[in-house]
């Protein structure tokens, strides 16, 4: 079955490295009860966490919002900025 993709979200980690960033992030995402479809992450110069995920969201109980606000508290709580944005809002955000 293809994969809808009208509720997919991109969720950004920015910060200084640390344990359990990964794995605070997608507690969050999993306890929405949205899905991982991509991850991509690395470790700037040996500090610096950058991290890019595809989230889809429709079969998710929690809102957009309610994500978005967990991901940014969490984020606070890590010391690293977490950004979730709607996928097409991503995607004109960063064209060329």
């Amino acid at each position: 079955m293809p994969e809808k993709k009208d509720n997919r979200v991109i969720v950004t980690v920015i910060g200084a490295d640390r344990v359990g960033i990964i794995a605070s992030v997608a507690t969050i995402i999993a306890d929405a009860g949205a899905n991982i479809l991509d991850i991509s992450q690395t470790i700037l110069q040996g500090e610096f966490f950058t991290m890019i995920m595809v989230i889809d969201m429709n079969d998710a109980k929690a809102s957009f919002e309610q994500l978005r606000k967990s991901l940014e508290e969490k984020g606070k709580e890590l010391g690293v900025q977490i950004m979730a944005q709607h996928e097409d809002i991503f995607k004109f955000m960063h064209r060329i």
